[in-house]
């Protein structure tokens, strides 16, 4: 049985590597199109366009896994089915709970593949990206660290923890610096925006300069920052949550919990992030039951075409979970995997009624 174990295996593995292999594709097609638009500012040209189309990839490739398992399973699962060789295969005392523990096998292995993907590769050629383009695209400046955006602009050094909204950011410390590097001022605004002519508007803003032995200290409620950086650039440079690795958002949500702090958007991206993951092996095992039954004789198409349904749906209820949980301050733990379980649900009930 162990041979047959993987044979089922291979052939639904080498499915899964076939449909993966062309959603990348099209998506570095898709990605190196949209960037277009870009290409021109500064000294951002068709050859940076091309590197950060395909050094955003890897994170494509996480977030089109599981539906691309979903569908490569079903085709993987279907050519067997067409061939008659699962039929040969339970004819001769493979249960269907053997077969499912051979395709829950892949979707671990799989799994594995993920999380190495989203946790070591994906962020890190993310970011890359991004801080490549910030720089082509404003020459002015430059970009280094990490904990938010460390940017420096002339005599101004400017750190920026997040982003609350595509202009507004919060968390701003400013330094300034003489001409031989001493500090002259450090200042703190909870919230800035971007404003007319290259001015940023930092709300609750306070600084201390130092002069000598003496420090001065103010607030103002409202001040203009006049700098080179765009809003674009630090949109760039500031990175999400949704784009870091699971360890990197459990450290930060405790953090933040820890010095009661809004930790939601980090705890909403851990258990997303945690819900897509666990749905891949389901995906697979999801995909078993329409090797039988009325579905065993239909073609690729039909089995393509009802994969995507099926990933279609659960992309878009994950989404409709997560933009509620912001939106109506839910409780994150719980929403983040009501698509998953309802995957595992389905998974569950077809199987048991599988003959």
């Amino acid at each position: 049985m162990m041979l047959v174990d993987r044979y089922v295996a291979r052939t639904v593995l080498g499915a899964i590597l076939l449909v993966m292999s062309v959603l990348l594709v099209l998506g570095a097609l898709f990605n190196f199109i949209d960037e277009q638009r870009s290409v021109g500012v500064g000294h951002y040209d068709m050859t940076e366009a091309l590197a950060y189309s395909l050094l955003n990839l890897p994170r494509f490739a996480l977030n089109a896994f599981p539906a691309g398992v979903l569908i490569g399973a079903m085709l993987g699962v279907g050519a067997l089915a067409r061939s008659h060789e699962l039929t040969a295969v339970r004819s001769a005392g493979m249960s269907r709970w053997r077969l499912s523990a051979t395709m829950l096998g892949c979707g671990l292995l799989l799994l594995a593949i993920g999380l190495v993907i989203g946790e070591f590769i994906a962020p890190r050629l993310e970011q890359y990206a991004d801080e490549r383009k910030a720089i082509a695209r404003d020459g002015n400046v430059s970009l280094a660290g990490s904990g938010g955006a460390w940017v420096r602009d002339g005599n101004l050094v400017i750190n920026i923890a997040e982003r609350s909204s595509a202009v507004e950011f919060g968390g701003i410390m400013v330094f300034e610096l003489s001409g031989d590097n001493r500090l002259l001022s450090v200042a703190r605004a909870d919230r800035a925006d971007s404003g007319p002519e290259k001015t940023w508007r930092l709300g609750g803003y306070a600084e201390s300069r130092f002069a000598g032995d003496t420090v001065s200290s103010q607030r103002e409620a409202q001040r203009e920052l006049h700098t080179a950086v765009s809003d674009t650039f630090l949109q760039m440079a500031v990175v999400q949550p949704s784009e870091m690795a699971l360890g990197e958002r459990l450290r930060a949500m405790r953090y933040l919990r820890a010095n009661r702090q809004d930790y939601r958007p980090y705890a909403l991206a851990f258990w997303s992030g945690l819900a897509r993951s666990a749905a891949i092996p389901l995906g697979v095992l999801f995909a078993l039951p329409f090797g039988f039954g009325s579905m065993r004789s239909a073609g690729s198409g039909a089995r393509s075409t009802l994969g995507l349904a099926i990933a279609l749906v659960y992309f878009f209820l994950q989404r409709t979970v997560e933009s509620g949980t912001v939106a109506f301050s839910l409780n994150p733990l719980l929403l983040a995997w009501v698509p998953t379980l309802l995957l595992a649900t389905a998974a569950g009930v077809l199987l048991v009624r599988t003959r």
